[in-house]
């Protein structure tokens, strides 16, 4: 007996994925550049810790907070519109499959057989059937706000973790350097391994990660230097 073929997609990442690439992306950019503006204005290393420290707690929980809210609004219209949808097929059951069977001739199936496969889905899970072919909502997409913001709180943490380690450990003669260089590096393994766990290729991710984060870096770092001319 032959084994079930299974098929194994990376779509099924997709959710959690660009939660924990946004987080960790910006705990590395915006601590690293953080520390690297305030390290230009000549301040102390404790001052330095104190702020990165500072910083990855507050950005920690303005990840959380954000993609929170912000998936959440996402999960209310979804809501919201199943709500609608479950109304009108109770109202008009045959206006409803008649625009299902409209889609499948629109995909490429003959009307017949459009007709037959609506009929057979309506029966099945109708609401199912108009979530996933009309609205375009499946299980695999909708929106988890808890989910989502664990998974920014916690990337955003470990990323900005990595250049606060930094700080802690360069000598200060050579401190800035070597900040803003291993968060580059930081930066760039993270988008080699994004685009890797998305199927993309390795060098791009890596080179648009770190070259954002590069322009990040260098304006921050600017206006550090420039306050510690200033002042």
């Amino acid at each position: 007996m032959r084994s079930r073929h299974r098929e194994r997609h990376r779509t099924e990442r997709i959710a959690w994925l660009r939660a924990a690439v946004l987080g960790a992306n910006d705990g590395i950019v915006s601590t690293g550049s953080l520390l690297l503006g305030v390290a230009m204005a000549h301040a102390t290393q404790e001052t330095l810790l104190a702020t990165g420290i500072a910083g990855l707690v507050a950005g920690a929980m303005s990840m959380a907070a954000g993609e929170y809210v912000s998936v959440h609004s996402q999960a209310d219209s979804e809501a919201a519109e199943l709500d609608r949808e479950r109304t009108e097929l109770a109202n008009d059951r045959g206006s409803e499959r008649r625009e299902l069977a409209a889609i499948y001739v629109g995909r490429g199936l003959a009307p017949d057989l459009a007709a037959q496969v609506a009929d057979q889905l309506m029966a099945h899970d109708a609401l199912g059937a108009h979530a996933r072919d009309e609205l375009g909502i499946n299980e695999t997409f909708s929106a988890r706000p808890i989910q989502a913001a664990l998974a920014s709180a916690a990337s955003f943490a470990v990323g900005a973790a990595l250049p606060l380690l930094v700080t802690a450990l360069a000598p200060g003669a050579y401190l800035i350097p070597l900040l803003a260089g291993s968060s580059l590096v930081f930066l760039a393994g993270l988008g080699a391994w994004a685009a890797r766990a998305g199927g993309a290729g390795m060098a791009v991710g890596a080179l648009r990660v770190t070259f954002w984060g590069a322009l990040a870096m260098a304006v921050t770092a600017g206006v550090g230097a420039l306050w510690g001319v200033v002042s």
